[in-house]
């Protein structure tokens, strides 16, 4: 097996287990804060394991979603942040 194969196949792994450690402090995180933090880890492992995937089968799709997943998530995260510290998103 090839050395870079068998590197990615363990990225996958690790961003897996990472997956399932913030799906947990999504669901049972004691605050509001927690849970926005995890969604953030979540989308940036989603994010990390499309680059991956993309290396892996060597299709440019992959890289256009992930790009795409992370503005959104940007978006979401600075209008959760800002609705949680003020109430409100648009003022």
């Amino acid at each position: 097996m090839n050395i870079l194969l068998a590197a990615q196949y363990f990225a996958l792994l690790c961003f897996a287990v990472t997956m399932l450690c913030a799906m947990a402090r999504m669901l049972l995180g004691p605050t509001a804060q927690d849970r926005v933090l995890a969604l953030d880890v979540l989308y940036l492992t989603v994010v990390l394991t499309l680059l991956v995937l993309g290396m892996m089968f060597g299709h440019d799709l992959y890289f256009e979603v992930a790009l795409l997943i992370t503005f959104i998530g940007f978006v979401s995260t600075i209008a959760t942040a800002k609705f949680l510290m003020r109430g409100e998103v648009i003022e």
